[in-house]
């Protein structure tokens, strides 16, 4: 049973709108910032590949060759890895397979994981980073008894890159600590990355091919983890969980080629970023704030009349995706993907309309 405060916090903050909401039904036609899947993808080398997998859909999926392809990629033995249906079905696996006391949550971030724990009955205890430490984690805020502590790097939707030393010194006896890194391969270098490591005690890592891959319709992502963890999730999975198309992408997005072109996606994001960046800091619009510095595939700002500023750029044919479902934000944030230079420059255009509207 939820207590009164935890319906209040659901309530409050709906843990289950993402900004695929934004751009469905009557928001379908407009120019998406609201979604941080890669925009041109998947690429037509990759469709190929899924599409040649079609071929074999009469028998059951073998996930072998792609689970052996995944550990490779991060110089891991297979029974260290897990494939699942996105990222997403990990936090739900995590929260009805583990034995936990305390969970926390590192807020803000997807919420995603938060409900799923709420979901299988447990309390979940948030940590609260706060705006003027630029939302930075503070390891001393985490309290010493949580037993499993749920933390994304780089965050979503802070677009926050904590140190990888600082994620590694929240490991205890007895914690499973949770890091989600589905965004991280959109970091150049992937630098401040766990995955891979093995000398961080209780170590999760969660990575997502969706994002980069513009595969949120197939749902292809996977957990690293000791072993003994990777075969208790693996219980609490349906048989067969990953698709035969699921299972050829994600040993597509692994090959030596996919890596390199992950590498050059996230060096033109970070060069799309700081114009977007560039861009608002010079906008003019009074009282915009944006956080930074920002590592990841979006930008999160701050702004009076948020919620009547995005309502106005709808009308300007424009989807952004609001910030106060997320814990510890309000309703004067929005989160920005990170596009394209002219898109970019369009949005900028209707942002300063948007705003001078709003306030006239």
């Amino acid at each position: 049973m939820r207590t009164e405060d935890e319906v209040l916090d659901v309530v409050a903050h709906d843990l289950r709108h993402h900004g695929d909401a934004e751009v469905r039904d009557d928001g379908s036609a407009l120019v998406d910032l609201a979604v941080n899947v890669r925009t041109g993808t998947p690429p037509a080398w990759l469709r190929e590949r899924i599409a040649g997998s079609l071929a074999s859909l009469a028998a059951y999926p073998d996930g072998r060759t792609a689970r052996a392809a995944v550990a490779a990629r991060h110089g891991l033995p297979p029974e260290r890895v897990l494939l699942t249906a996105g990222a997403a079905e990990a936090f739900v696996l995590l929260a009805r397979a583990l034995r936990v006391r305390r969970p926390v949550v590192v807020h803000p971030q997807f919420t995603e994981p938060e409900a799923a724990l709420r979901d299988a009955g447990h309390t979940v205890d948030r940590v609260l980073l706060r705006e003027e430490d630029g939302f930075r984690l503070d390891p001393a805020a985490v309290p010493e008894d949580a037993d499993l502590v749920v933390v994304g790097n780089p965050t979503n939707p802070t677009s926050v890159l904590h140190p990888a030393a600082a994620l590694a010194g929240l490991a205890r006896p007895g914690r499973t600590l949770v890091v989600d890194e589905a965004f991280m391969d959109a970091v150049p270098g992937e630098r401040e990355a766990l995955a891979g490591r093995t000398d961080v005690p209780g170590l999760v890592v969660l990575r997502s091919l969706t994002k980069t891959w513009g595969l949120a319709g197939l749902r292809i992502g996977y957990v690293l983890a000791a072993p003994e963890t990777v075969a208790d999730l693996e219980r609490a999975q349906p048989l067969w969980p990953v698709s035969t198309p699921a299972l050829a992408a994600a040993e597509a997005c692994v090959s030596p080629r996919a890596l390199a072109e992950a590498d050059r996606a996230a060096r033109a994001v970070a060069a799309d970023r700081d114009h977007l960046v560039t861009g608002l800091r010079e906008s003019g619009v009074a009282g915009l704030r944006v956080l930074e510095p920002a590592r990841g595939p979006f930008v999160l700002v701050r702004l009076p009349r948020a919620a009547a500023v995005r309502a106005r750029l709808r009308t300007l044919g424009y989807a952004v995706r609001r910030g106060d479902t997320f814990p510890g934000l309000d309703g004067r944030w929005l989160r920005l993907a990170v596009r394209d230079r002219e898109t970019t420059d369009g949005f900028l255009k209707a942002l300063r309309e948007a705003t001078a509207t709003t306030d006239a």
